[in-house]
């Protein structure tokens, strides 16, 4: 009986250890940890849309030097082409696994690293590599090898880590790679006016088509961009007060329709939060992304729009339609676009925006409260989101107890 209870537990400890190490400890998701951090959203937005994710998940003992949404803005506004910008975030991911600890007691206070750039054998001679140097005053340095030992970035913190597996850490801005940079595209020769005219979109079209707008648009084609195209109708009503704002407010107004990233309308389903536009200047031109299931609202301060279908989803290029024209809130005193402001002192005309806008910083994370929503639009802007499946720790009592139970009878 003695022995039959020592085999049972043993057996018992084996079935344990096998339960609570069956699932595969070492597997990452690199987005899904920067996803618990919105100020790398774009960061992380632009891993997976370049298929540089999936090859960043096979390694193990890897670095993700990443940047914040403000400087992937500086990235996207030289209009690369996709595969110049997963060379560039390549450019990003070491070879080795360094975390804060590690990067202060760097041997001799210096180490080379090898990228998964330099991992693809595009890179010239020792172009891919990364000097990493520990600075006095604990900080810590980033530069290409070939920089003439000049220091390009700094660590700014750890942001996530799996030892020894992946660590995330945060950089002060990006690593000059211009090796890596792909030469600047040439003018795209996708017509997206033809592209809405031929879905339902053509008053919009035809309005873009003779805006200075449409550079703006055409110049971020290849780089990424999501074209929110009200349809006719929506358009055709609008008509009327477009031609009551200025030439400046009229490009503002158009180009607050685009969205210098690629979003397909799936991405759009799991994205809820602050959207920047490719009229974004400050915080003035951002809308707020609301999903609910299947069906995505784009909120300004002035209208609420819904998603009605895709019109063109081919990378880096996707154009949505929407039932509503899109209105930025410095509009709201312009060309009767809204109710007469409440009783009090006569409020000053906002000044026009510029006639060229630069491309806008980046978009802040999917956790960022949409403050520019309206009251009455929305019955619960904090009710949708993604939807998470937690699975908790019962099944895995229950299923313990499922086998353990004919040796627990005394």
């Amino acid at each position: 009986m003695q022995l039959h209870r020592g085999v049972a537990a043993s057996s018992v400890a084996l079935i344990l250890a096998v339960l609570l190490l069956s699932p595969t400890t070492d597997a990452f998701d690199v987005t899904l940890m920067l996803n618990k951090h919105p100020e790398f959203s774009t960061f992380s937005h632009y891993l997976s849309v370049t298929e540089l994710a999936p090859e960043i998940n096979r390694r193990r003992t890897i670095t993700v030097c990443a940047v914040d949404n403000a400087g992937m803005a500086d990235l996207l506004s030289k209009h690369l082409t996709l595969g110049g910008i997963k060379n560039v975030l390549a450019y990003h991911v070491l070879l080795d696994y360094f975390d804060a600890k590690k990067l202060h007691q760097i041997t001799n206070g210096s180490a080379l690293a090898a990228t998964m750039y330099q991992a693809t054998g595009s890179a010239a001679g020792s172009s891919g590599f990364i000097n990493i140097t520990d600075l006095s005053r604990g900080k810590v340095g980033f530069s290409p090898k070939d920089n003439g030992g000049i220091i390009s970035a700094t660590l700014v913190k750890s942001v996530e880590a799996k030892p020894y597996d992946i660590s995330i850490i945060q950089i002060s801005n990006l690593l000059p790679s211009y090796e890596a940079q792909a030469p600047a595209p040439a003018p795209s020769l996708v017509n997206i006016t033809k592209l809405m005219s031929a879905h339902g979109c053509k008053v919009f079209a035809d309005t873009l088509s003779s805006s200075p707008a449409e550079t703006t648009f055409e110049d971020n084609i290849n780089s990424g961009l999501t074209i929110l195209c009200p349809g006719d109708d929506a358009m055709k009503a609008f008509l009327p007060k477009y031609k009551n704002l200025t030439a400046a407010d009229q490009q503002s107004l158009l180009e607050y329709h685009g969205i210098p990233i690629y979003y397909s309308l799936s991405d759009l389903r799991s994205n809820n939060g602050l959207t920047g536009t490719l009229a974004a200047v400050g915080n003035k031109y951002f809308f707020t992304v609301q999903n609910d299931g299947t069906v995505v609202t784009i909120i300004t301060k002035l209208v609420t729009a819904k998603i009605v279908t895709t019109l063109v989803d081919n990378p880096p290029l996707s154009i949505l339609q929407v039932n509503k024209v899109l209105m930025p809130p410095d509009l709201s005193t312009l060309g009767g676009l809204a109710p007469a402001p409440a009783p009090g002192p006569a409020a000053n005309s906002p000044k026009s925006s510029k006639s060229k806008h630069n491309s806008p910083p980046a978009p802040p994370g999917p956790s960022d409260s949409p403050a520019d929503a309206p009251d009455g639009d929305v019955a619960d802007q904090n009710s949708s989101g993604a939807r998470v499946l937690e699975i908790g720790s019962g099944f895995l009592g229950a299923l313990i107890l499922t086998v353990c139970s004919p040796y627990l009878q005394f």
